[in-house]
């Protein structure tokens, strides 16, 4: 097993050593930008790390996991576009710095190319591989529109925003692992705890993301602060406030996200004040910890070495600990 840092270095001299220069660079040029922005890179080496808890070797999983990290910063790409995001990781969103049609396009190629990483494997390896990917990536697509039909909705329930959630989010992490156990040919059993360990880890992230969204520190966010409520998105913030709020609080609430005036600034801390005055925010910290801990408790059950465990979790708990 390796440190978490050394498994984000071998996927990024990986990614690197897949970049060619090709034509129209005006396709490629966006995929190169996008992939060389420093995001976490959790997803990839999620991967690499399963693949090694059960014992095979990281580089195996080198071409999943930048599929997986491809697919994913492909989903960025088009979900800017949609949510007019200028920023992606504290820099131009790539329809801002080109332009919508070159996202478009370049985030196409960019699926295209992320199914294409798993040729190299054996074929009952690749189908698994293949299979699984289909599925979760019909299901991020799935979850991308609940995201955008909750926006026009004012009866949005918990169940339904944490269902979104599950699926725009946290079923790429749980299927990053899994595929680590896929390559690993370990038992159908050990994968499904991987699975369910990155589901609920998926849905903490996730979690996190929102409160940081309202909450974080601009300088690290490397997003807009409050582009959640800009957008009127109804978050597990903005589901707990309408449950706790006083009646005036609540109302003002559901007047303020059914606009979008011009100069935000005030929108943004009306609502933040209502998301602590109500409880919303001790609520959604509470829920990243429960999501955290049942994906923690999940760990234990897995038949490794308790430092491989342990490596795990303390990845599960440094990422909940994040300010980006």
């Amino acid at each position: 097993m390796h440190a978490i840092a050394q498994y984000q270095e071998f996927i990024t001299h990986y990614a690197a050593s897949q970049v060619v220069e090709k034509n129209p660079t005006t396709l490629y040029a966006p995929i190169t930008y996008i992939m060389g922005l420093s995001g976490k890179r959790l997803r990839p080496v999620l991967t690499l790390l399963a693949t090694e808890l059960f014992d095979a070797k990281y580089q195996e999983a080198l071409p999943a996991a930048l599929a997986v990290e491809v697919f994913h910063n492909f989903s960025l790409v088009h979900d800017d576009i949609m949510d007019d995001a200028p920023l992606r990781r504290g820099h131009e969103t790539v329809h801002e710095k080109w332009d919508i049609n070159t996202g478009i396009l370049s985030g196409d190629a960019m699926l295209i190319m992320a199914y294409r990483y798993f040729e190299s494997y054996e074929p009952a390896v690749f189908h698994n591989l293949v299979t699984l990917f289909s599925k979760t990536a019909l299901e991020v697509c799935e979850g991308q529109q609940w995201d955008v039909d909750f926006e026009q909705r004012d009866n949005v329930t918990l169940p339904e925003y944490l269902k979104m959630i599950e699926y725009k989010t946290a079923v790429l992490v749980a299927a990053a692992l899994k595929m680590g156990a896929i390559i690993a040919k370990t038992s159908e059993q050990n994968a499904q705890l991987l699975y369910d360990f990155g589901l609920n880890l998926g849905l903490a992230f996730q979690l996190q993301d929102d409160y940081l969204d309202a909450f974080g520190d601009p300088a690290t966010f490397g997003k807009k602060i409050g582009g959640d409520i800009i957008e009127n998105k109804k978050t597990y913030l903005y589901l707990k406030a309408i449950e706790f709020a006083e009646p005036t609080d609540k109302l003002v609430l559901t007047q303020l996200f059914s606009v979008q005036p011009s100069d935000n600034r005030d929108k943004i801390e009306s609502v933040k004040r209502i998301f602590e005055r109500s409880g919303a925010s001790k609520a959604t910290q509470d829920a990243i910890e429960m999501y955290t801990q049942k994906a923690l408790q999940l760990v234990e059950n897995l038949p490794v070495d308790q430092a491989k465990k342990d490596l795990l979790t303390v990845f599960a708990q440094n990422l909940m600990r994040r300010t980006v």
